[in-house]
């Protein structure tokens, strides 16, 4: 064993000189010598076909893995150890996962592009809020199927600190569910029904950080020095002041800087988000394989997609905004590497909430095959607010673009506030001033603008740069409250026309549409949080409700507001589920002479489908011409009302906040 450990550490110095072009064949004999301990560990599987499966799994993946391990931790003394443990994690992993996922696996392997399907809609809900407890949740899959859904996320549900816990995202016990939900059999019998019922389960993996209730953080309170080492403690606000010289704050008005003092250690904590959450240093290989036993924990309970909550935030280096940094993706990648291995069926979601350009990035097989679209989400507000869509299509002419084995997730509104993450170059190029058209977005969806229809909330308003974002539900902010409060018939029907045209767009612009539930009846904001102490200083709850099944179950009355939006936002999901144009990702934003209308064309499987979304209160005209320039003919079906239009006059015309899906 000694003579292995000698041979092992001399070839890792080998490997630290080589250059990269030699790289994947070091890897090959790391695994050459690695298999045999692995092996005497493994010794009562290797005669199985499960074993045989992980070896050519390993074979085919691990020189990936390899290369962003060695990239990370290349320079630890103890690095052919800690790869050891990793490809044992991955073994046992394997070694133990339910035959129906891996047979789910295969069933993917043979489609990887399943997710891009015209079929595929997703919603997203808290269960406490949706349902009471996962038992109840079960009982609400008919209603899923009702709806269409084949992708569900649920909040997050994982054990947290009592009071706040920033919404579930401080986890405490990432292997034990909330106890006012159930315990974690009920969710592993949720994914299987789910799964049954052709739904995959959607869980938030929140690995920037913990709880200070975690386990590991209680230790490293108690003095552990290996356990403090999971995290970044300083003994004076030396190091946390020399951080902070290049960092953002995230949430000033709650959480000003990004370390907290704790009394019990006299030491700082390096706290990005809140107090009671601990950001973890992955600089320690240890952190690594806990976290990604924790992964393949949740992906062998029936996980087919984990969301990464804060990805760009997972990787600190002294002089840098600590913010999308090249080792932040390494992660992912090594993580990515070892799904690909042990649980290939699960994807990985990207939540990046950064510049455009920087969201990209995470886009891509070996990293997020899928990936939230906040660009597209800020950009549908911005152009209900301006009526212009000038911004919207310059973006999406070149930002939508991403590679074709990867999908886009199109959201109009989330349990999250909305930033204006749009590119000042774009702006610029238009004429807008990136700071100024901010705080006339903030101003108008607040209300503060005389002529706004929207009842939102500012959440973590920065009093010294004016910088906020927006909390509220759908319906208020395209103006349902203030219409009913009004009592106006005119605008409660423009409202119903802003709320539906916003989700006809997600559900055909390219990728997995995302239904915030309780959007699809125009739910309302919900000021009783402010009653809640441990919610009352976060106006984000404000558009997180608790659903009243009473008022749910007035879908079906075509009288009722709820019936209203319901039976439009049904009629699109079955229309968009009918015709493959709406698969894929391919889309082309045509320029067709009207700031006020988004069009763009979608291709997909010898289908063309185009789409045009008039963004005012007035009716707006297309001149025929402008249509032809791209080559389209002069006979369509208009899909929605299932008419058909010939271009024959000299305009096309579109009613107040009217979408067309023309059929080419």
């Amino acid at each position: 064993m000694c003579n292995l450990w000698i041979s092992l550490l001399i070839h890792f110095w080998e490997v630290i000189m080589l250059n990269e072009a030699k790289t994947a064949e070091m890897a090959q004999r790391s695994l050459t010598r690695l298999l045999p301990r692995l092996e005497l560990e493994f010794h009562e599987q290797l005669a199985t076909p499960a074993w045989q499966m992980f070896c050519t799994r390993l074979a085919a993946h691990f020189d990936d893995l390899f290369r962003v391990l060695l990239a990370l931790y290349g320079q630890q003394y103890d690095f052919f150890y800690h790869l050891e443990r990793i490809l044992a994690l991955a073994a046992q992993s394997w070694l133990e996962r339910p035959q129906d996922l891996k047979t789910l696996d295969a069933t993917r392997e043979a489609n990887p592009t399943w997710f891009q399907s015209e079929k595929m809609l997703g919603g997203v809900c808290y269960v406490d809020l949706f349902a009471g407890d996962l038992v109840a949740l079960r009982a609400k899959i008919p209603y899923f199927q009702e709806l269409g859904l084949t992708y569900l996320h649920l909040m997050p549900l994982f054990n947290a600190p009592a009071g706040d816990s920033d919404g579930g995202y401080a986890v405490s016990d990432y292997r034990q569910v909330d106890a006012r939900l159930g315990v974690m059999d009920d969710l592993r019998q949720l994914a299987t029904e789910l799964r049954q019922a052709g739904m995959s389960l959607v869980l938030d993996f929140i690995f920037n950080h913990t709880s200070d209730e975690h386990r590991w953080a209680q230790q490293a309170l108690a003095g552990d020095p290996e356990h403090q080492e999971y995290y970044f403690i300083f003994p004076d606000r030396s190091m946390p002041d020399a951080y902070e010289r290049t960092l953002r704050e995230i949430f000033p008005d709650k959480h000003p800087g990004s370390f907290s003092y704790r009394p019990a250690i006299n030491h700082w904590v390096w706290t990005t988000f809140n107090v009671f959450q601990w950001d973890l240093n992955y600089q320690n290989p240890m952190v690594f394989r806990e976290m990604a036993a924790e992964m393949l924990f949740l992906a062998n309970i029936g996980t087919e997609v984990l969301r990464l909550d804060a990805l760009a935030f997972t990787w600190k280096q002294l002089g840098t905004d600590c913010e999308n940094l090249p080792q932040a993706h390494q992660l992912v990648q090594a993580f990515n590497a070892l799904l690909r291995i042990a649980a290939p069926s699960l994807l990985f979601k990207s939540e990046a909430i950064v510049h455009p350009d920087e969201v990209a990035k995470y886009i891509s097989p070996q990293e997020c095959q899928l990936s939230y679209n906040p660009l597209l989400m800020a950009l549908l507000w911005n152009s209900l607010a301006t009526r212009e869509v000038r911004l919207l299509s310059r973006s999406m002419s070149h930002r939508f673009k991403i590679s074709p084995e990867c999908a886009w997730v199109n959201y109009v509104r989330c349990h999250d506030d909305i930033g204006w993450t749009f590119d000042d170059g774009d702006a610029n190029a238009l004429g807008i001033h990136g700071y100024d058209h901010r705080r006339f977005l903030n101003a108008f969806y607040t209300g503060r603008f005389l002529q706004s229809f929207a009842s939102g909330l500012p959440f973590q308003e920065n009093p010294r740069t004016g910088d906020a974002r927006i909390s509220g539900s759908l319906a208020s902010l395209a103006g349902l409250e203030r219409a009913l409060r009004l009592q106006d018939e005119h605008e409660i029907e423009l409202a119903v026309r802003r709320i539906c045209l916003l989700h006809s767009i997600i559900l055909s612009i390219g990728g997995i549409p995302l239904l915030y539930l309780g959007d699809e009846v125009g739910w309302l904001n919900d000021y009783h949080y402010r009653s809640d102490p441990a919610k009352t200083t976060d106006s984000r709850w404000v558009h997180r409700p608790s659903i009243d099944w009473a008022k749910l179950a007035r879908r079906h009355d075509p009288a009722t507001i709820e019936g209203r939006i319901y039976g439009q936002i049904s009629h699109l999901i079955a229309l968009r589920k009918e015709h493959p144009g709406f698969g894929g990702n391919q889309m082309d934003v045509i320029n067709i002479g009207n700031d006020h209308v988004f069009a763009y064309l979608r291709t997909h499987a010898d289908q063309r489908i185009l789409v045009l979304a008039n963004f005012t209160e007035h009716e707006q005209a297309i001149k025929a011409n402008e249509l032809r320039l791209y080559g389209l003919s002069y006979q369509f079906t208009e899909l929605i009302s299932g008419q058909p239009l010939q271009l024959h006059s000299a305009e096309l015309r579109l009613e107040p906040y009217q979408v067309m899906w023309l059929a080419v």
